[in-house]
Formats: structure tokens, C-alpha cells, sequence
């Protein structure tokens, strides 16, 4: 496009010299190319601003679109096209006017804008250009004034990351070198060293040195020496670099049942050992505990669907009438030469039938053993209900590893209760208080507290302590510490109020002595100190649950001492005693 210019004129001291007459000054003014528009330039320039933009914005939001769902690019809508159309009018105009780099700046804006819905820096951008434009009348295709050409916004630079230095520790061969290059380029994948190399030792210091190479952070600390790892191979633990140190402390002995046992606890929480071996020597002290095992049996529930709610009605009748029960007991049996069914309850949601299955497991913990009995049976029912969708083996109404109703009710795994009288004169000397204070603590606490918090299961004062110590010591499901501390602490006045009686109920607490973890060579150890390790060889499941009993009556030394010390005003005290660090070990023992 022509851009008219000002013609050159004489100055009038040149004209002035020569003689000649200065020249008037015209009256009308200069004719301008954008006198022939239709209307004024500034709202044609907002016009095509404003459809450039607009079009700009649909088509970017129309290839994001094609791109989410795997739409070629190439294949363009009649809106698509008519929109393509406008644009390049809107970019032979302002190439026309302002000029090839302002329109690539403007590109360049209004695509990074487009793609970041977050930021409002578009609609800005339009209303400056405009407000520029419409702003000096002088800005017409017949004037001098030049654009000044709008620099593109730069793109914010993101901070790289840079992969932190590999800390590369020498291996003892050339080809544990090559290995430990190999997986960390990702050609020989992690978990399958141990399948590969055939020394699972070997396997996990491969791998540990890969993983400090790949993530330039150091694993000092961690041990991997003097562990057994072919133990732990396809049952414990999955591609380890090492292993974890817990210290194992002491408590006892109590006395349960006539018998006397030291109960080992792993945790790192001071103070929890001290306390609960203050609560067996009060126990001890008065003679005892009794402990009562009431129920012994795991459960599995799964799920099932029909198309109908009668349908699912069908068979709930069908499972819970007794006289199906021993033709269910021999299929669910089938799984194991210890595995007994014992009863089915159903629940139904709509056409949804939920089957918990109970049943005794031995010694052991017995998750893996009722499971293998449901499948039994689901799969004897598809004969007579080929009708029924399985939706899952476990359909939540178990419960495993989570707080639930069904277990503080029905109970899961060992259902025990666990009593002692305690003697006013230990009340007084060993735990420093007296009955009355117990009483009232645990009623306005363990009660009445617990009530208001809404807690299920929770009425004690801290029987997960307990419970995951002795767990972690004896090779237990630490996750199942969530049912198996569901506890109910009860104390009150006995003998004229001078002595105080305390129980703790606790409905489903899952223990075994065989399988799982029990069989490490640490965890063993602590079995063995209890006198419960491996299977009963006099009466199966005897060994899991005398080790349930163990634990409840652990729990209750752990609860008599916590509440004494609390009802003493002694909590704060003694954990800043044991809980602290000190180097002086003599104030300690003061």
C-alpha cells in the first residue's frame, strides 16, 4: 500500500532571497486516503483487532480441542474454514498498516495468551492497542507519525532442574558394574534382578546402587549387611535395598494366667516400654490377670451383584439357612487342611449382596486361607446362580485394615477380654494414685470423652501403642493394628472401694505365629521368647491364640499405667524424662 508523503517545500528564506513572493498558506486541507472509507480509521482498526483476535483465539481453542481427542489438525469444519478466511484478511490488513514484525509480535501474543486460560493478559492487550490507536487523530494512512513497533512479551524462563550428581560407590566386579549401568539406563528393569542374578543379596546391592545414581542421594545409614534376603523373596518385601532398624525393648514379666511372660515391643516412641513394664509389675504385683479368649475366627466378604433385589434375596435365604450349611462347609473347607467354616452373614444393598464369610485359620493369621475358601464357594454357586456378578473377592463388610462397626461388634480374627484386680496398697505405692481418681479419669475420659469424639472402638487411652509395638516385634500386619486395637478400658471401685478392678475388651485382634512375617529370623526370635513360635505341634491355632492373649494383657498394663500417670499429673513429667535425649545416662537411672 502507498503511503502519501509531504512533499518537500522551499523554505521561505531560500524563496526570500531569490526575489520571489512568499507562498500563502492553503486554506483546505490536504485530501487522505482514508477519506474514501466508508468509516472512521480507528474503528476500522478496532474492527479488524477485534476479529483477528477473536479468530485467532477460536482456532487455538479448536486445536486444543483436536488435540485432546485425537483429532487430525487437517481436517477443517465450514467454521473452522470461514474462520481461517477472516484471519488471513486480518493479516493482509494489519501487514497492510502497521507492518510485517508487529503482527508477528501480535501472533506471538495472542498465542501464548490463547494457551494460558489463567491469565488475562489477551483482553489487556486489545483494550492498550485500541486505546493507542483511537487515542491520536493523527494516526491516519496519510500521516508521518510513526508506529512504534510493540516488542513481543518474552516467555517466562522456567528453572531447569538440573539431575543431581550421581554418588557412584565402586562395585566389588566388573560385571555388578556393567548391571548397575544397565538398570539405571532402564535396559534391565529393578524387580527382576533377583530372578536374573539368582542371589537375591547381590540383587539388592545392585539395586540399591542404582537407585543412589538415579536420585544423586545417598543411602548411608540404611543397613543391607547381615540380612537374610532370600527369606523375604516372594512373601515379605519386593525389590529391597535394605532394611530398617527398630530397637525391641522389654516389658514384664506379666502375669497372665498363671504364667509369666516378657513381652518383647519394637517402637521408637520413648517411654512406652517403661510405662507398660510399670503396669506389669502392678499387675504382677496383685496377683495377676485373667484373660478369656471368646471368639476365634477371621472373616472375608465379597461382593455380588444380580439384576434383581429379589435375585439377591435369593441367595442370602439360600446361604443362611441351616440346612445348606454343611454342604457349604465341605466346598469352603477344600482350601486347607485347618481352614473350618463356621457361619455366613449377608448384608444387601439394593441388588447387592454382600457374603461375610468366618472361618478358623490355625495359627495362622488366616487372610489369604478364607480367601481361597470364598472363591470355593463362589464358584460352586455359579452352578445354581449362573445369574450372579461377582464384583470383587472383598466387598468391604470384612473389614480389613480399616475401623469398622461390623468388627467392634461381631468381632474379626481373636475376640478377648482381659481383667485384674488391683490392690489399693499397689494403686498407691506403685502407680501413685488412688482408686477413686481412676475411676473418674476413665469415665470422664476413656467414656465419656471417647462418646464425644464419636470414636469407634476407640474407649481406651492409647491401645494402638501396645498393640503395634508388640506387632512390629512379633512379625504381624502392622496395618492391622486399626481393628486389632479396637478396645473398650473399664475400671471400677471393688471391695468396699479400696481396691480397683480394670478390664480391657478387645474384639478383633488378628494375630498368627505362622506365615507372613512371623518367620524372619528377628520376628521369630520375639515369638520364641513369648513360648509361641511356629504352629501348636498339641492343638492347631493354640499358639495364635495364646499370643492374642498376650496381647490384650499387655494392653492392659499399658492402660493401668497411662491412666495412673495422667490421674497423678505425671504424663508431661515422665515423658520428658524418658522421652529426651541425654548423654548424662546417670540422671537418667536417678
Amino acid at each position: 500500500m502507498d503511503v502519501r508523503r509531504r512533499q518537500t517545500k522551499t523554505p521561505q528564506s531560500v524563496k526570500i532571497a531569490t526575489g520571489e513572493p512568499p507562498m500563502k498558506p492553503h486554506n483546505h486541507p490536504l485530501p487522505k486516503a482514508s477519506d474514501v472509507l466508508p468509516l472512521p480509521l480507528y474503528l476500522i482498526n478496532g474492527l479488524f483487532f477485534t476479529m483477528f483476535f477473536s479468530v485467532m483465539y477460536f482456532l487455538l481453542t479448536r486445536w486444543r480441542e483436536k488435540i485432546r481427542n485425537s483429532t487430525p489438525l487437517h481436517v477443517v469444519t465450514l467454521s473452522e474454514l470461514a474462520a481461517l478466511v477472516s484471519l488471513l484478511a486480518s493479516i493482509i490488513y494489519l501487514i497492510g498498516f502497521f507492518g510485517v514484525d508487529f503482527v508477528q509480535s501480535v501472533i506471538y501474543r495472542a498465542n501464548e495468551d490463547a494457551w494460558d486460560v489463567e491469565e488475562e493478559e489477551n483482553e489487556k492487550f486489545i483494550i492498550e492497542e485500541d486505546s493507542r490507536m483511537g487515542a491520536s487523530p493523527a494516526t491516519t494512512l496519510g500521516c508521518a507519525v510513526p508506529v512504534v513497533p510493540i516488542v513481543p512479551a518474552q516467555p517466562t524462563k522456567v528453572p531447569v532442574t538440573e539431575n543431581p550428581a550421581p554418588i557412584i560407590t565402586p562395585q566389588s566386579s566388573e560385571e555388578d558394574e556393567q548391571i548397575v549401568n544397565s538398570v539405571v539406563e532402564g535396559k534391565t528393569p529393578s524387580y527382576s534382578l533377583e530372578s536374573k542374578l539368582g542371589d537375591c543379596k547381590r540383587a539388592a546391592s545392585i539395586r540399591r546402587e542404582a537407585l543412589q545414581r538415579i536420585t544423586g542421594k545417598s543411602l548411608e545409614g540404611l543397613p543391607l549387611e547381615c540380612f537374610d534376603y532370600e527369606s523375604i523373596l516372594g512373601q515379605c518385601c519386593e525389590m529391597p535395598v535394605g532394611y530398617v532398624q527398630i530397637p525391641v525393648g522389654i516389658a514384664g514379666p506379666l502375669l497372665l494366667n498363671g504364667t509369666k511372660y516378657m513381652v518383647p515391643m519394637a517402637t521408637t516412641e520413648g517411654c512406652l516400654v517403661a510405662s507398660t513394664n510399670r503396669g506389669c509389675k502392678a499387675i504382677y504385683a496383685s496377683g495377676g490377670a485373667i484373660c478369656t479368649l471368646l471368639k476365634d475366627g477371621m472373616t472375608r466378604a465379597p461382593a455380588v451383584r444380580f439384576g434383581t433385589a429379589k435375585r439377591a434375596a435369593e441367595l442370602k435365604f439360600y446361604l443362611e439357612n441351616p440346612l445348606n450349611h454343611e454342604t457349604l462347609s465341605v466346598i469352603f473347607n477344600k482350601s486347607s487342611r485347618f481352614a473350618r467354616l463356621q457361619g455366613i452373614q449377608c448384608a444387601m444393598a439394593g441388588k447387592n449382596l454382600y457374603i461375610r464369610f468366618t472361618c478358623s485359620t490355625g495359627d495362622a493369621m488366616g487372610m489369604n486361607m478364607v480367601s481361597k475358601g470364598v472363591q470355593n464357594v463362589l464358584d460352586y454357586l455359579e452352578n445354581d446362580f449362573p445369574d450372579m456378578d461377582v464384583i470383587g473377592i472383598s466387598g468391604n463388610f470384612c473389614s480389613d485394615k480399616k475401623p469398622a462397626a461390623v468388627n467392634w461388634i461381631e468381632g474379626r480374627g481373636k475376640s478377648v477380654v482381659c481383667e485384674a484386680i488391683i490392690k489399693e496398697e499397689i494403686v498407691t505405692k506403685v502407680l501413685k494414685t488412688n482408686v477413686a481418681a481412676l475411676v473418674e479419669l476413665n469415665m470422664l475420659k476413656n467414656l465419656t470423652g471417647s462418646a464425644i469424639a464419636g470414636a469407634l472402638g476407640g474407649f481406651n487411652a492409647h491401645a494402638s501403642n501396645i498393640v503395634s509395638a508388640v506387632y512390629i516385634a512379633t512379625g504381624q500386619d502392622p496395618a492391622q493394628n486399626i481393628e486389632s486395637s479396637h478396645c473398650i478400658t473399664m475400671m471400677e471401685a471393688v471391695n468396699d472401694g479400696k481396691d480397683l478392678h480394670i478390664s480391657v475388651t478387645m474384639p478383633s485382634i488378628e494375630v498368627g505365629t505362622v506365615g507372613g512375617g512371623t518367620q524372619l529370623a528377628s520376628q521369630s526370635a520375639c515369638l520364641n521368647l513369648l513360648g509361641v513360635k511356629g504352629a501348636s505341634k498339641e492343638l492347631a491355632g493354640a499358639n495364635a491364640r495364646l499370643l492374642a492373649t498376650i496381647v490384650a494383657g499387655s494392653v492392659l498394663a499399658g492402660e493401668l499405667s497411662l491412666m495412673s500417670a495422667i490421674a497423678a499429673g505425671q504424663l508431661v513429667k515422665s515423658h520428658m524424662k524418658y522421652n529426651r535425649s541425654s548423654k548424662d545416662v546417670t540422671k537418667i537411672s536417678s
